[in-house]
């Protein structure tokens, strides 16, 4: 199928952004950014698609022209780069950080005294505090001098025997963090997170399944490195979904195959949506590989039951898709209790011998989330369940290539799946820090969730787990055509506005995806206190007045 347009010259010099749909409204990608007055054409290979164009505001890379004497301009890059987006660390937390930093500088000028950075799940940056535990046996494995005198450690800095006794452990398994270990990790940490697992499932883990990363991000883009094999790729992903699985996919020259959440069923699995996604992607020739689950889910915060697990886990066996589970939330847990996919599939295997033998699953688990919030340490892990051992092995080689994750973020790992035990000198002020962290993220959760309720326009799913609520904003007409004159979206406008009146950073439900005709934005609720949940309050009285 060929098209042909001629667009008319625009009177404001703004760029148009082409964009691929289907006649069920769901977006496939931008394909290219195009002037006013120009002649385009290009193939399709589906007839079932539809073309649109929609004015844009310039981005920071459109107003910037490039050194022509380079070597390198924005134009003969990898242009996977350029397509790639990555909405939690976009334009408002580049501006919310221009505002810190003028507070900082002594700025009077804004109309706010503090800037909240609620647009990613970053706890130490919102004063959550490190566990004790942890932190005194990474200073022991980063400076191993301080053995020498375990009398001093106890008597005048409150290090334990167990402290002690752990970071030997640790680094008679690694001999120094400053070395290399293991591509797949130290053997002896790896021990310990199959432990971890057989006691959280009841199901055996083997440890030469384990593959330890920096964060739970590395192990996405090695597994989806492997996975997609071709332009045709299609990875399924829920939709809204954490924007590092289509950013990636957008690197990857993969496809994106969007599955939506049923807001109204508390942010669940609607499967009837998720097969209706996988039949359009077979008709336009998607070769469909895998599917992601994030549960708990970002960014709505959703606990799937075991029945939604299952679910899942059907349709993988049924059209043969490796199962991402994204688990990295899974102690963020409010309402009933976690079931990991690992645990749901052993059980389905017991309940049908033969039916979901050949289910390829892998989990993937952090020290960035829960009540350990280390992001910047960069540990987490995955373990493949079901895999052909051949392609296992492209895996371990894949990984060899970085060498090693941070040996540091391995001790920290196997702190967090190996904590002090009951009995154990360190046990209860481990207990204490640990359900002082979880109350106060449960607290914060409900409060932020009462806000919403008074909020004009405004409707928020109960909290159930992770960091984050997903609210749906419903924005009056004035709100929306004043975006359109900016040329953005109007989620986008009402959080830059919110931004520039209170400081408070969220991320546009746009940057997640969303269906058509809906707004929300996407807020975490670590940032201790209120004062900052009152001023999203009055805000949107204000902003909803003024463009009403």
């Amino acid at each position: 199928m060929s098209w042909q347009f001629k667009l008319a010259s625009s009177m404001r010099a703004s760029p148009l952004r082409a964009c691929v749909t289907r006649p069920n409204g769901l977006l496939l990608r931008p394909t290219a950014r195009i002037a006013g007055g120009l002649s385009v054409s290009g193939t399709f290979e589906h007839s079932k698609l539809t073309i649109t164009w929609v004015e844009t505001a310039p981005t920071m890379t459109q107003t910037k022209r490039s050194n022509s004497n380079k070597c390198l301009n924005v134009d003969n890059i990898n242009p996977h780069i350029r397509a790639a987006k990555y909405a939690v660390r976009g334009e408002l937390a580049v501006k919310a950080e221009e505002y810190r930093q003028r507070l900082v500088d002594g700025d009077k000028a804004l109309p706010f005294d503090s800037v909240i950075f609620a647009n990613i799940g970053n706890p130490q940056q919102l004063d959550q505090k490190p566990i004790t535990f942890f932190r005194q046996v990474l200073s022991l494995v980063e400076n191993p001098l301080l053995l020498e005198n375990s009398d001093a450690l106890k008597t005048s800095f409150g290090y334990n025997q167990d402290v002690i006794d752990r970071a030997k452990t640790l680094l008679a398994n690694v001999q120094s963090v400053g070395a290399y270990s293991h591509s797949q990790g130290a053997p002896g940490i790896r021990n310990s997170v199959a432990k971890f697992i057989e006691e959280r499932d009841g199901y055996p883990a083997n440890p030469q399944d384990l593959f330890l990363t920096a964060g739970a991000s590395s192990g996405v883009n090695t597994l989806l490195s492997v996975i997609c094999n071709s332009p045709k790729a299609g990875v399924l992903v829920p939709i809204p979904q954490y924007p590092l699985y289509t950013a990636t996919l957008a690197l990857l020259n993969a496809q994106c195959v969007p599955y939506y959440l049923e807001e109204q069923k508390a942010w669940g699995t609607d499967i009837n949506a998720m097969y209706q996604s996988i039949k359009d992607a077979k008709a336009a020739g998607t070769d469909l590989r895998a599917v992601v689950v994030i549960n708990p889910g970002n960014p709505t915060g959703a606990s799937l039951s075991a029945d939604d697990i299952k679910q899942v886990i059907d349709v993988a066996a049924e059209e043969h898709l490796v199962v991402i589970a994204d688990e990295v939330y899974q102690t963020n847990v409010f309402e009933g209790e976690f079931v990991s996919f690992k645990k749901r599939l052993r059980q389905l295997q017991q309940e049908h011998p033969g039916k979901y033998d050949d289910v390829e699953l892998v989990s993937m688990h952090s020290t960035s989330k829960g009540m350990v919030g280390e992001c910047g340490h960069r540990g987490g892990y995955f373990e493949l369940v079901g895999f052909d051992p051949l392609v296992q092995e492209q895996i371990y080689k894949l990984v060899s290539i970085g060498l090693c994750p941070p040996v540091v973020a391995q001790c920290l790992l196997e702190t967090m799946v190996n904590p002090p035990r009951e009995g154990e000198p360190s046990h209860e002020l481990y207990q204490k820090e640990y359900n002082g962290i979880r109350d106060g993220l449960r607290k914060r959760a409900f409060a932020l969730y009462d806000a919403f309720q008074r909020m004009e326009g405004v409707e928020c799913q109960e909290p159930q787990g992770s960091m984050y609520l997903f609210p749906t904003i419903k924005l009056p007409n004035g709100a929306i055509e004043a975006a359109k004159a900016e040329g953005r979206a109007a989620d986008e406008f009402y959080c830059l506005r919110l931004l520039e009146a209170t400081g408070v950073c969220v991320v546009p439900g746009s940057g997640f995806g969303q269906k058509e005709n809906t707004l929300h934005f996407r807020t975490t609720f670590l940032a201790p206190g209120t004062d900052w949940v009152e001023r999203i309050v009055k805000f949107h009285a204000d902003f909803m007045q003024k463009y009403r």
